[in-house]
């Protein structure tokens, strides 16, 4: 461990913009855990809502904000076996789980209702080192670069999405409304399924749509009606909701054939105040999708280090932990899709 200087990116309080640079003390292990050296970390959605408050979620504050990284392991816990000091590992986000949980039991424990993740309920990795139990580490090998490896998770959010919890079959035709981080790796990962994709975004999303065209998406701006009924007249077989607002429900439930299926994986706080009775008379199944687990983790890496699933494309930078306003800044005016961060 070169030093015991730890600036961090910390969200400090509830009001809007009560985020700063901070230092904090490099964390204390317990037997159980890996002290991480943090490569890189991505900046995730759900870090700028917290920047912005306008999160639909409980925050434990003061909390170093990221969830998305990777890095070498400083130092190992003295129950800690499998794992050395320089191994080069990714981390899986739930940072807290109740093992005896019905849902861990089963290997769910994403679903785990007292589950607590980085970023939010415990320190995150905007920072240079931070404190992860063992059991969330996967091998990450050495053609992969960290910049790439710390988008593991919302690759994973995305396969769990598409390939987990959606049914798709190749040829199937499917519309993902919302053109950021997760809705572009969820086309992706759709047309590694076979799918035939089209991508929703508004006037404002120019850019990133044009980076959604190189995953073999078509783009669309506003109506994409005249897409979803192209084959038959009937619809899109499914529908991926990736946006961050309430209403895009309501264009799914449009968008989608009879007999089809609507994926929600963006979050949306606001009530709907519209009727859910299309999924009715469609005979939709409406599936939630949220986060990930051990399988989903070991399979996206072999994605991303075979190059089936490529994230260069969706990557709009690399900024110094100290510059992590700019690098917020271009995410949320939708100037880049993804900013990754390199603790200094």
């Amino acid at each position: 461990m070169s030093s015991t200087k730890n600036a961090a990116v910390v969200n400090f309080a509830e009001q809007k913009y009560s985020v700063e640079i901070r230092e904090i003390p490099i964390p204390e292990l317990g037997e159980e855990d890996v002290l991480l050296e943090v490569e890189n970390v991505g900046v995730c959605g759900s870090d700028l809502h917290q920047w912005t408050s306008d999160h639909s979620w409980p925050v434990n504050y003061p909390v170093v904000l990221g969830h998305e990284f990777g890095g070498k392991i400083a130092a190992v816990g003295s129950k800690v076996s499998g794992w050395k000091t320089g191994d080069r590992v990714v981390s899986e986000t739930a940072a807290v789980i109740d093992k005896l949980n019905p849902m861990s039991k089963i290997g769910l424990y994403n679903l785990d209702p007292t589950r607590k993740g980085f970023g939010y309920g415990v320190n995150g990795a905007m920072t240079r080192f931070v404190k992860v139990p063992a059991r969330c580490l996967h091998h990450v090998p050495e053609t992969l670069s960290f910049e790439e490896a710390c988008l593991t998770e919302p690759c994973c959010v995305a396969y769990n999405a598409v390939a987990g919890n959606s049914s798709i079959k190749p040829g199937d035709r499917v519309v993902v409304i919302g053109p950021g981080t997760i809705g572009i790796l969820c086309a992706a990962v759709a047309k590694l399924c076979g799918a035939e994709v089209a991508i929703i975004g508004l006037e404002v999303d120019k850019g990133r749509l044009e980076i959604a065209k190189k995953y073999g998406c078509d783009t669309i701006i506003g109506d994409a009606e005249n897409w979803a009924r192209k084959r038959d007249g009937m619809g899109a077989d499914l529908v991926i909701d990736a946006a961050g607002v309430s209403e895009t429900l309501k264009i799914a439930m449009q968008l989608v054939r009879p007999n089809g299926q609507i994926t929600k994986v963006g979050w949306g706080p606001q009530p709907c105040n519209y009727s859910l009775d299309p999924i009715i008379q469609k005979n939709v199944r409406l599936q939630g999708s949220f986060s990930h687990n051990w399988p989903i983790w070991e399979r996206v890496i072999a994605l991303l280090a075979s190059g089936a699933l490529d994230v260069k494309p969706i990557i709009g930078g690399v900024w110094p932990i100290t510059e992590w306003r700019e690098a917020f800044e271009k995410m949320h005016h939708g100037q880049v899709v993804k900013s990754v961060l390199k603790p200094v």
